[in-house]
Parts: C-alpha cells; sequence; structure tokens
C-alpha cells in the first residue's frame, strides 16, 4: 500500500501517536520481583529525532544502561514511528517515513538488517503488531481507513513467498493504536484504538491464506462529543480488552481505563466497576503483567509530568474487578511501556524527555507498586524517543 501522499499528514501528528505498548506480547513477569540484583533482558527504544534504534540491557546491580554491540544503529534521515518484534524474538520490525524495515536479532540482541537493507513494505506503519503465530505483521496509518496484514514467513522475518498483503477498512481516520489478541485465545480479534472513532473490534483468522480479517464492529466513545480511544492493549491470560479512554471519568483528570470482557461473534461486555480513573488526562499507553495492568497518563492536571496507574487484575469465578494499587510520577508525555523478559524491570519513554527513560522496579513489600529505579538518556538529546520493545 502505497502512503506517501499522507507523510506531511503523519509528520506533524507524530509526537503525539506513536506505535508502543499492545503491539507486542508482553514477557510473562509477575509484578513483584523487587529489582536491582538481576541482569535485564534486551530492550530497544526508538529514537524518532535522531532517527536511531538504541539497544540496552542493565546489568545486576547497576543504575546505569550498558548498550548492545553496534548500539546505536542509525536509520540515515528516514523518520521512524513505532516497532514491534516477532513472539520468538528473532526479528524486529521498525516502522517508517518510507516503509517497514526489518532486523534478524542476535542472541546477544545484536541488530542486521535484512532484506537486502529494503522496507518489505512501503506501508507508513504509524503502529503495528506481529500476531502470536509469527505469521501476520499488522499495521495501521493515522489518516488512512484501513488496517493491514502484511503475510510473513516466521523462519526468515520477511514476506512470506507468494502471499499477498490484505486489507480491512476501519470506520475512522484517526488511527493511534492496534493491539492483537494473545495465542489460544479462543476468540481472535486485532483490536484498534481510534480517537473520537472509539475501538474498531475486527474478528482475526491467523490460519487464513488470504484475508485474516473479519467485518468490523466499533465501541463507541463513553464522550463521544470531546473524549477518543488512544490506547488498548489486552490481558496476558484472561480474555480482557483495555482501552484508554480520554474524557471517560468527571474531575480534572478525566482520563479512563475501560476494561470489557472478550466474547464471541465481536461482543465486548464492559466489567462492572469500568471505566476505571487513570490517574491523568491523556492514558495513552497500556501494558498488562500477569496480575496487575499499568497505564501511563502523557500529562496529569497539575503536575509537570506525566504518571503512571497500577491496577490490580482479580478473578473471581466469571467476575472480574480492578483495584488501584499505586501511582507514580514519569516523565514528558509518557508514550510507550514495556516489561523487560526477566520480569524485573518496568520500561516506559517519554517523548517529551525529564527523562527519556524512566525504568521501574516492582516493589517487594506491596504487591504491584512500582518503585523508581533509575532514569536515563538514549542518546544525546534531544531524541525523542517514542517506542520501547523488549527480547520476549
Amino acid at each position: 500500500m502505497k502512503l506517501g501522499k499522507w507523510a506531511r499528514l503523519f509528520l506533524a501528528a507524530a509526537p503525539l501517536l506513536s506505535g508502543c505498548k499492545g503491539f507486542w506480547d508482553v514477557p510473562s513477569g509477575s509484578g513483584g520481583s523487587g529489582g536491582g540484583g538481576t541482569t535485564s533482558g534486551v530492550f530497544y527504544v526508538l529514537n524518532q529525532k535522531t532517527a536511531q534504534i538504541a539497544a540496552y540491557t542493565i546489568a545486576s546491580g547497576s543504575t546505569t544502561l550498558t548498550a548492545v554491540t553496534n548500539s546505536p544503529y542509525s536509520l540515515g534521515t528516514t523518520v521512524p514511528y513505532t516497532m514491534a518484534i516477532s513472539p520468538n524474538g528473532g526479528f524486529l520490525y521498525v516502522g517508517t517515513v518510507v516503509g517497514i524495515f526489518v532486523y534478524s536479532v542476535g542472541s546477544d540482541g545484536a541488530l542486521t538488517i535484512l532484506n537486502g537493507g529494503q522496507v518489505i513494505t512501503s506501508d507508513f506503519a504509524f503502529t503495528m503488531q506481529v500476531d502470536a503465530s509469527g505469521s501476520w505483521l499488522i499495521d495501521a496509518v493515522s489518516g488512512i481507513g484501513a488496517v493491514n496484514a502484511i503475510p510473513l514467513d516466521p523462519t526468515t522475518g520477511l514476506v512470506l513467498s507468494g502471499a499477498t498483503e490484505e486489507s480491512v477498512t476501519v470506520p475512522s481516520t484517526a488511527v493511534r493504536r492496534v493491539t492483537i489478541t494473545q495465542a489460544g485465545a479462543p476468540n481472535p480479534y486485532v483490536f484498534v484504538a481510534m480517537g473520537s472513532g472509539g475501538t474498531a473490534v475486527i474478528p482475526f483468522t491467523a490460519t487464513s491464506s488470504t484475508n485474516p480479517f473479519g467485518t468490523v464492529s466499533v465501541i463507541k466513545p463513553i464522550n463521544t462529543t470531546t473524549g477518543g480511544s488512544i490506547a488498548v492493549a489486552v490481558d496476558l491470560s484472561r480474555q480482557l480488552l483495555y482501552v484508554g479512554e480520554t474524557v471517560a471519568v468527571s474531575g480534572s483528570n478525566p482520563g479512563g481505563l475501560r476494561v470489557f470482557a472478550i466474547g464471541a461473534n465481536s461482543t465486548m461486555s464492559e466489567i462492572s466497576g469500568s471505566p476505571y480513573p487513570s490517574g491523568g488526562v491523556g492514558p495513552g499507553a497500556i501494558l498488562p503483567t500477569s496480575n496487575y495492568v499499568y497505564v501511563a497518563n502523557s500529562s496529569v492536571t497539575g503536575s509537570s509530568t506525566g504518571n503512571i496507574q497500577g491496577f490490580a487484575v482479580t478473578t473471581t469465578g466469571t467476575v472480574y474487578s480492578l483495584t488501584s494499587v499505586s501511582t507514580i510520577a514519569a516523565g514528558l508525555t509518557t508514550i510507550a511501556m514495556e516489561e523487560e523478559n526477566t520480569g524485573t524491570y518496568l520500561l516506559a519513554v517519554n517523548s517529551g524527555g525529564g527523562p527519556d527513560l524512566n525504568v521501574f522496579t516492582f516493589d517487594t513489600t506491596t504487591a504491584g507498586k512500582l518503585d523508581s529505579y533509575t532514569t536515563a538518556s538514549t542518546g544525546s538529546d534531544p531524541v525523542q524517543p517514542v517506542a520501547v520493545v523488549a527480547v520476549p
């Protein structure tokens, strides 16, 4: 799909809209391990302003980042927007203004560009995720009312030979985030946050040899006049959909987290108590862990920084409920979160800096509570980080 004619529109909107949580499968850390005594897994930060992929680990006992071999990786003059990693951790996809590049991931996290350094598709991906089978790369572009499915060869990371990219039309061009249900989900879907257009619900058949998308339906935002869906994520084990909406609750910080039980035939049932106040104005990133879900607010009324609100997720029979467990300050315009694969560190990137990266650990006394561990620059500032992903 050729999307170059939309480039100027997306460049203007980019600081507010970029890929991050919700575009990849999250590691299964328990959210209660403490931190500081464990070497982290490899993670990648996408710096938009400097067009670089910065790859890091955190050494045991250290509060500084350790760069992976040859990091940072330059994208030249190509402006990047989003990243996604394959479920097996073998391939990293980077969406840019000219299309999507793919890298192989070495055992130490080092990246090697594939496909002769050429894009695998000219889609101007603004948000994307690889499905659990590794067979489809789902991308969407703000300004285009469509979601695309690129067929992949899971063994090479490249486009499947002889296969064709597929698309489905969605009823809004204000695409913000995309996410996919987990492996083995009884009712598999793609979900798309579409701003004031609400949240698209798209049945998804990964085993299809043709178009994997079904008929699109929409969850309308609570406030259809001034509110909108800006983040989506799915629970790691429960059949729950999380939606971050603006103007969803009353008060000076009206951001809200809506929670839906995922059913068959595109039936999404909002749980009792939803929406839950997110503690800020713009709940733009959502990170589920095994028993908790964290919501990053890009701004907070009365504060110069954003924050992260944590909730415990409880299941009683077939009834789900959320309970607030902690709130902690983050940086300016927190735009993406990830949990690295040891389950020790929660990573949050801030496109406005102050700092580029917050690293949190999980409190050893209060389950689910975040503790500030360290902060870091992810390049020669200003770098404007817009995405973070971790090797599973």
